[in-house]
């Protein structure tokens, strides 16, 4: 009986360490995919009020959006940028707060996301294109970029070579890609894994880690930038945000918002403050 009994935990570990080495090879393939493809969400809000369902031309891609159109002539136009795994129904609030104060608002699915085709997130790599593709189709108006997450990330790639950008909003962005991707990795990856997954999302979506880097492309705006970031953040920590704003050479403001985990920091007063920040940057007798 106690030869059956070591022969099956004998035969055990063997299939045991057998998977182990399977899924440790398989680690690289897995973490790419989880990198490039976040779930995909569908807004499920109604179309706001004084907003129309379109579509805008990315880089090769098709972005399902809404263009939302002020009352009054308006100041300039709101472009906002979701987070991952989200899509545009997350701004019908920002809908709902900036039309009445003269501004137009634009929303989008970015691309790999809601009803946007593409079937890879790069994290800005190609998004920042995309958003430049959406504010060739806006005309003259001077644009300000909210984004929360990801869609800060994006919003400060481009905002370093789009001049027609007056202003930026990056809630809870990450610093560089590389970074935050290795602190979410799951304590089982090893760092030679992490890299083999790296290197497996570059093949498989053309595109280059190393060169999404809102911290260094952060170096080069000009526009006035309002960072604004979650004091308790564990997903994307405070210092990501830090980084940026250290990095900015222009006008800048950061906002550590205490108790706010991530994607907690845009609470009501937070609001408020960027409200009275755009309206400084922004004054209401603009036009140009």
């Amino acid at each position: 009986m106690k030869r059956v009994t070591r022969r099956v935990i004998t035969g055990l570990s063997v299939v045991c360490s057998v998977a182990l080495a399977l899924l440790r090879g398989q680690l690289p393939a897995l973490g790419a995919g989880a990198l490039l493809h976040p779930s995909r969400t569908f807004a499920r809000v109604p179309v706001p009020q004084d907003c129309q369902t379109t579509n805008f031309a990315g880089a090769g891609v098709t972005l399902e959006g809404w263009r939302c159109t002020a009352a009054a002539p308006a100041r300039g136009t709101i472009v906002y940028l979701h987070g991952i795994a989200d899509n545009r129904g997350s701004a019908a609030g920002i809908v709902k707060r900036f039309l009445p104060r003269g501004f137009d608002v634009v929303a989008y699915d970015s691309r790999a996301h809601g009803e946007s085709s593409g079937d890879a997130c790069t994290y800005g790599f190609f998004e920042k294109q995309d958003l430049r593709r959406v504010i060739d189709a806006l005309g003259t108006a001077p644009v300000i970029l909210i984004g929360t997450s990801l869609g800060a990330a994006v919003a400060l790639q481009e905002a370093a070579d789009d001049p027609r950008i007056r202003a930026v909003v990056a809630a809870e962005t990450f610093s560089d890609l590389r970074t935050v991707a290795t602190e979410r990795a799951p304590a089982f990856f090893t760092k030679g894994a992490i890299d083999r997954a790296f290197e497996t999302a570059e093949r498989d979506a053309h595109f280059l880690v190393d060169q999404v880097q809102p911290q260094e492309s952060a170096r080069r705006i000009t526009a006035p930038v309002l960072v604004i970031h979650g004091a308790d953040d564990v997903e994307t920590a405070p210092a990501h945000s830090e980084r940026v704003y250290r990095a900015l050479n222009g006008p800048k403001q950061l906002i550590l918002v205490p108790g706010a985990g991530h994607n907690g920091s845009l609470r009501s007063e937070v609001w408020t403050q960027i409200e009275q920040w755009i309206d400084v940057v922004l004054p209401t007798s603009r036009r140009d």
